[in-house]
């Protein structure tokens, strides 16, 4: 693969300002609904460049703006205590999935994220509510880790079905933005660790990467500014509504 860094020494201007405002749009839809970046910024980077290059890009503004979300709550140790099989599912899935198939971004896989976003979405609207018992968290807390996981290696994108999983924990508002991060800063380890050892990950796509940290910044904090002045009733209109759209972005 071509050297990121040469994107921004030889790319146009037009390539240049994509990828910058594709970065800050991500992360304002980050910023408001707790997630959506990778999504939103495969989806618009792919237009331009190879779904292995936006991989890279995605790499350094995802973790750093997931490690701001989780740190943005005062939960953490109770969330990790209650999350942890789901955390460790995640791991095992990406690695497990990287080994057998590899990573990148496959369009089969890609359109049955979306079709599943979708269903999700519409359910959600229509406030059908989904709740894990109690005792059964842990187990199947594993097994949306593990399927989580396999998304994540085959699609670069961890939503589905671990974002379900948390809602239907019946978390409030900011608990369930400081899990979503929680398990996407562990998503995001995992990956990059995937794609390393696959030699797509290395230090000048790092360096590359950095570069799309400053808007991706800019935009989540422009995002978490609009989310705390909206109600939880229409913070929960605008996760599932944000979820539809990305899912129908998915699906064409």
């Amino acid at each position: 693969m071509d050297s990121l860094l040469s994107t921004y020494s030889a790319a146009s201007w037009p390539l240049i300002l994509l990828i910058l405002g594709t970065f800050f749009v991500a992360g304002a839809v980050k910023g408001v609904i707790g997630l959506g970046l990778p999504t939103v910024a495969m989806g618009l980077l792919g237009l331009a460049m190879a779904p292995a290059q936006a991989a890279a890009l995605l790499v350094v503004p995802s973790m750093v703006t997931n490690v701001w979300q989780l740190a943005a709550g005062g939960r953490f140790v109770h969330l990790a205590r209650r999350l942890w099989p789901l955390l460790a599912g995640v791991v095992a899935g990406t690695w497990l999935t990287a080994a057998l198939a590899g990573t990148g971004s496959q369009p089969w896989a890609v359109r049955a994220l979306g079709v599943a976003l979708v269903l999700y979405a519409a359910f959600g609207l229509m406030a059908f509510q989904l709740r894990v018992p109690p005792g059964a968290e842990r187990r199947l807390g594993g097994l949306a880790g593990l399927a989580t996981g396999a998304v994540t290696a085959a699609t670069g994108v961890f939503v589905i079905p671990a974002v379900p999983y948390l809602q239907a924990l019946g978390l409030a508002k900011d608990e369930l933005v400081q899990a979503l991060g929680m398990a996407f800063t562990v998503s995001t380890l995992a990956l990059a660790v995937a794609l390393a050892r696959g030699g797509a990950l290395g230090y000048q796509q790092m360096a590359a990467s950095l570069v799309a940290l400053v808007p991706a910044m800019a935009g989540m904090w422009a995002g978490q500014v609009l989310r705390h002045r909206i109600s939880p009733a229409a913070f929960r209109r605008g996760f599932f509504t944000g979820l539809g759209l990305l899912g129908l972005y998915l699906c064409f």
